[in-house]
C-alpha cells in the first residue's frame, strides 16, 4: 500500500510539472500575450517594451520557466489583472463555493445512483428498470442550462419554492470562517444563515447532480447485471445465505470498482469548476471567475493558477480512489 502511494504521490508531481509547462508555453503564445492584457488600450511599443522587460519576457523561455516554478512552489502566481489582488486571494474566495456546491451534487448523485442502478439491475426488465434507463437517457441528453433555466422558471418563477440565484439572501448576516456559507452557519451558531444557505444550494445541486447521477445508475446497473451471473453469486444462493448478505457481501462489493471510478471521475470534474451551473445561478465559483477571467480581460495569472488547481484535484481524487480500491476488493491489496 506504500509503494501504490508513493508511486502515485511520483505520478501526480510528474503530471503537475508537465502541464505546468504546457500552461506556461500556451498562454506565453496566445495572440496578444499577457503584455497586451495588462496594458490594454494604453498600449505602446514604448511601454510594451518596458513592460516586457519588467516582467522578464525578454530572457529565454527556459529562464522564465524556472522563476515561474519557483513562485508556484512558494504558493506565489501573482496578481490579478482584473482586480489586482493576489491570485492565490481570488481563487480562495471562490473555490469554497465550488466545492460545496459539487460536493452537494455528488451526494445527491450517490445517493440516488447507486441505490437505482442496483434496484433497476434486480428487476432488469420491469417498470423500474425502463424507467431508470429512460429517466438517465434524460438526464445525460439534456442541456444543462436548460435544465438549470427551465428549473429555475419552475421553482422560483412560479411556485416560489426556491431562491433564483445566489448562494446566501441579501442582508442575511453570515460569518465567513470557512467560505462554505452552510458550514459558517453552524460553527457561528447562525442557524437562519446556514438554513438560507442550504435553501440556496439545494436547485443548483440538483442541477448539477442530473449528469453525474445518470452516468452512476448506468454504471452501477451494468456492474451488477454483470456480478448477479457470477458462479459465486449463485453458489451463495444455493448455500442458503440471507439475501441482505449476498447483496452487500457478494454483489454490491464486487460492483463497486467500476462504480468508485466514475464517482472519481466525476467528483474530479465537478470540483474542477461547473461553469454552466454556476452562470445559470450567478454561484460565484471557479467556474464564473473562469469564464470571467477570460471575458473580462484575459486574466492570465488567474487562468493558469486555476489550470493547475484542476489538475491538481484530478489527481488527487485518483489517488483516493485507487486507494479506496484496496478497502473494497482485498485482492487490489494483494496484487
Amino acid at each position: 500500500m506504500l509503494r501504490v502511494i508513493v508511486r502515485r504521490l511520483l505520478q501526480l508531481v510528474v503530471t503537475l510539472i508537465a502541464l505546468s509547462a504546457l500552461i506556461f508555453i500556451w498562454l506565453r503564445n496566445l495572440p496578444g500575450g499577457p503584455v497586451e492584457a495588462l496594458l490594454g488600450e494604453r498600449a505602446t511599443p514604448e511601454r510594451r517594451a518596458l513592460l516586457t522587460k519588467a516582467l522578464g519576457y525578454d530572457q529565454p523561455i527556459l529562464v522564465q520557466y524556472g522563476k515561474f516554478m519557483q513562485r508556484v512552489v512558494t504558493g506565489d502566481f501573482g496578481n490579478s489583472i482584473r482586480s489586482g489582488d493576489p491570485v492565490t486571494d481570488v481563487i480562495s474566495r471562490a473555490f469554497p463555493a465550488t466545492i460545496e456546491l459539487a460536493l452537494a451534487a455528488m451526494i445527491i448523485a450517490v445517493g440516488l445512483g447507486v441505490p437505482l442502478g442496483y434496484l433497476a439491475a434486480r428487476w432488469r426488465g420491469r417498470s423500474l428498470d425502463n424507467l431508470t434507463i429512460a429517466g438517465t437517457l434524460l438526464g445525460i441528453s439534456i442541456p444543462i442550462f436548460f435544465l438549470g433555466y427551465l428549473l429555475k422558471d419552475v421553482f422560483t418563477q412560479n411556485i416560489h419554492w426556491f431562491p433564483p440565484s445566489g448562494r446566501l439572501t441579501t442582508g442575511l448576516d453570515n460569518t465567513n470562517v470557512t467560505g462554505f456559507f452552510v458550514l459558517d452557519g453552524l460553527l457561528t451558531r447562525e442557524f437562519d444563515a446556514s438554513a438560507d444557505a442550504l435553501w440556496h444550494l439545494i436547485l443548483p445541486a440538483i442541477t448539477l447532480a442530473t449528469i453525474p447521477l445518470a452516468v452512476i445508475v448506468r454504471i452501477t446497473r451494468a456492474s451488477v447485471l454483470d456480478v448477479l451471473n457470477e458462479d459465486y453469486v449463485r453458489t451463495a444462493e444455493a448455500k442458503g445465505l440471507r439475501h441482505r448478505t449476498i447483496r452487500g457481501r457478494h454483489i454490491l462489493r464486487n460492483a463497486l470498482l467500476p462504480v468508485v471510478t466514475t464517482i472519481g471521475l466525476q467528483t474530479g470534474a465537478l470540483l474542477s469548476g461547473a461553469v454552466l451551473t454556476e452562470k445559470v445561478y450567478n454561484w460565484g465559483g471557479i467556474g464564473t471567475l473562469i469564464t470571467d477571467s477570460i471575458s473580462g480581460g484575459r486574466d492570465y495569472p488567474v487562468l493558469q493558477a486555476i489550470i493547475l488547481l484542476a489538475a491538481l484535484v484530478f489527481v488527487v481524487v485518483n489517488l483516493l480512489v485507487d486507494l479506496s480500491y484496496a478497502f473494497i476488493d482485498p485482492r487490489v491489496r494483494v496484487r
